[in-house]
């Protein structure tokens, strides 16, 4: 949203609010005055001074404000618009379908439910998905001498296994079966990998200058059952590193006819398999996934407009046109202006100061979805085109969406919007919840956030400078940078090297970021950092904190509420992104202070005193009114709070 969008408010009394206190303190200071008419002069008199204060009020409150966010514009703060949320969704198909597979094509959009009156959150396929008729049947795992029968722990989701075994020893294999009573048809395989993403200080990502090498060296090779022997399956992507990342593995089916169905290991049902096998171990953690889904495609939070007409030119200079539909996904817009010779293409830029006068160009407001043309000295002016004058701008596609609120929980996905022939519908689902939806940046963080934007520009060379970069890199709300530490060797000041901790946006009570997140602050912090600087970006640790507190309530308080509220305010306090005494979240390292403690239940509307606070760190409990320290760079988060409440009727009360 624009900076000039926020008018600030610091007296709101208005010409109505001044008069009638001026009529308050009237029989106080002159009791004499009994006429409150408005044909009375001193009436009028009041009326204008009230009118004059109301004037002076409103412009001596607006300067210093606007003149702050007026500077915010001159140095190019914006605020950062909401992002979208993903997610992965299965598209089941069903047993009566008429093909062995159904196209399901991109954009195809799926939502969730409404819930108390709030409009369902749509989404929408990322590319093309081909589902399969065949059903994922088996899952086992040959460890290079054992089979192992893992079918129900990958059904559920959430227990992980390894899928080549403890040791991943070369020649283990992961092997899938696939049900179907018919030939198994000669298309795309698309195979989902949901890994154990390991988020602990011991997972670090270095940011040289190879972010885009694979995780490992591993060698895996794909192979089908023949009826006589394994063959190769051909690879056409892998996303997953070897397993250790989410992501998923295209392979393209033999000829029809070609995939014979038989019996392996410890299942006794004849299917169709395919097998994932070792033929090179060299990893640094054995892959762990939680489990592998087929049907299953990536969607994100968005809805697609398309052949919008936005309006005509009309060749003045600085020209606006605004979209229906907002936030917008920066990227999202085709843009096309018809100037008499047919609709052409535009470029979206960031700003016109790069801009020639005939450069074919119009900047975006993603959150207000405001597209403005140049003044034709930056930027062209789109010609007025008599022959369309009103709508020869036109929104040829964009997508819009985007906030917190489509981080929704598993299983939340699963309304299809548009009927695809031989889908299941009523067996849609995402199996993991959605991530990565963020709201649009307040005023307030645009403010903090711009004198470390002048004191950087741009480049990450003190401390300051690679903590608020990395939280301008992605879904990033917390950064600490700590200079000489290495992760590998934390007790060592090392020379030339930086290390930087984030911690995610989202509403777990102890946020991890992922292992996309890490590599996607990695590369942003890469382009920035000096060449000299040996950089790492790794996950926060944590803490966990849990409290026994006996509160005295005051008798006309409520026992429930009051314990409600002390619970919900030790969550507030210790939390890691809306913690401290700030709100800004609890301090790296930061000490609990029993006497802050102490005072925040205090805080709690309704407590009369406070009896007794334990608290307990990490399963240790500490002496009673005594400080406890955090270990350097760690974080806190809440685990259970027990509010025991009681009234006190005594005279002393």
């Amino acid at each position: 949203m624009p900076i000039e969008s926020f008018l600030p408010v610091i007296d709101n009394r208005r010409f109505d609010d001044i008069l009638a206190e001026v009529r308050t303190r009237i029989p106080r200071y002159s009791p004499e005055w009994t006429d409150f008419n408005d044909s009375d002069p001193g009436i009028t008199l009041a009326q204008l001074f009230a009118w004059m204060t109301d004037l002076l009020l409103y412009r001596i409150g607006l300067v210093p404000e606007l003149n702050y966010l007026k500077f915010l514009q001159l140095i190019g703060i914006e605020l950062q618009p909401a992002q979208p949320a993903i997610a992965e969704v299965t598209f089941p198909v069903k047993t009566s379908a008429p093909k062995t597979w159904v196209s399901v094509p991109a954009g195809t959009p799926v939502a969730t439910e409404s819930v108390g009156g709030d409009p369902p959150i749509v989404f929408e396929t990322t590319r093309e998905l081909v589902a399969l008729k065949a059903t994922l049947a088996a899952v086992q795992v040959l460890d290079g001498y054992s089979f192992f029968n893992l079918t129900s722990t990958n059904e559920a989701g959430n227990q992980g296994y390894e899928p080549f075994g403890p040791a991943a020893a070369d020649g283990s294999a992961l092997m899938i079966g696939f049900d179907l009573n018919d030939t198994f048809p000669e298309v795309e395989i698309n195979i989902a990998i949901f890994a154990e993403e390991k988020q602990s200080p011991d997972t670090f990502t270095s940011c040289g200058g190879a972010l885009n090498l694979p995780l490992t060296t591993s060698t895996i090779s794909w192979e089908y059952w023949s009826g006589s022997s394994w063959r190769t399956l051909t690879l056409l992507k892998d996303e997953t590193d070897g397993f250790l990342k989410s992501g998923h593995v295209y392979l393209k089916a033999p000829a029809a006819g070609l995939m014979t169905k038989t019996t392996a290991g410890t299942v006794a049902a004849s299917l169709y398999w395919i097998r994932a096998r070792l033929t090179r171990a060299a990893f640094d953690r054995v892959p762990r996934i939680l489990a592998l889904r087929t049907n299953t495609v990536g969607v994100i939070q968005a809805e697609t407009s398309r052949d919008e007409v936005l309006g005509g030119s009309t060749g003045e200079p600085n020209q606006t046109f605004r979209l229906v539909h907002a936030p917008v996904l920066i990227d999202s817009l085709s843009l096309e202006v018809d100037e008499g010779t047919g609709f052409t293409v535009w470029k979206r830029v960031d700003d016109f100061f790069s801009s020639g006068a005939h450069d074919q160009v119009y900047v975006l407001n993603a959150t207000t979805g405001e597209i403005r043309f140049g003044d034709g000295v930056h930027g062209a002016i789109p010609t007025a085109n008599v022959d369309n004058a009103g709508s020869n701008v036109v929104a040829r596609v964009y997508r819009s969406g985007g906030g917190k609120n489509g981080n929704v929980a598993a299983g939340a996905i699963k309304t299809p919007l548009v009927s695809v022939i031989g889908i299941d519908d009523g067996k849609i689902a995402n199996l993991q919840p959605a991530v990565g939806g963020t709201d649009e940046q307040s005023i307030e963080d645009a403010k903090q956030r711009a004198p470390s934007v002048l004191r950087s520009n741009g480049r990450a060379v003190t401390v300051s400078d690679f903590e608020e970069l990395a939280r301008q890199s992605g879904n990033v709300r917390r950064a600490k940078a700590l200079p000489l530490y290495h992760p590998r060797f934390p007790g060592t000041k090392i020379p030339g090297v930086v290390t930087v901790i984030v911690v995610p946006d989202n509403d777990q009570p102890n946020p991890l970021p992922s292992e996309a997140t890490i590599r996607l602050v990695c590369a942003y912090l890469n382009q920035r950092r000096l060449l000299t600087t040996e950089l790492y970006v790794i996950p926060p640790s944590y803490v966990r904190v849990d409290t026994e507190v006996h509160l005295t309530v005051s008798p006309l308080a409520d026992l429930a509420t009051v314990t409600e509220a002390a619970q919900d305010a030790l969550v507030e306090y210790f939390h890691p992104l809306r913690g401290g005494e700030d709100g800004l979240g609890w301090p790296f390292g930061g000490t609990i202070f029993f006497s802050r403690v102490y005072q925040r239940l205090l805080s709690v509307p309704g407590v009369a005193r406070v009896d007794s606070v334990a608290i307990t760190v990490d399963g240790e409990t500490a002496p009673d009114c005594t400080n406890i320290p955090i270990p350097a760079v760690m974080l806190l988060f809440s685990g259970v709070h027990q509010v025991v409440t009681a009234y006190d009727f005594s005279e002393d009360q």
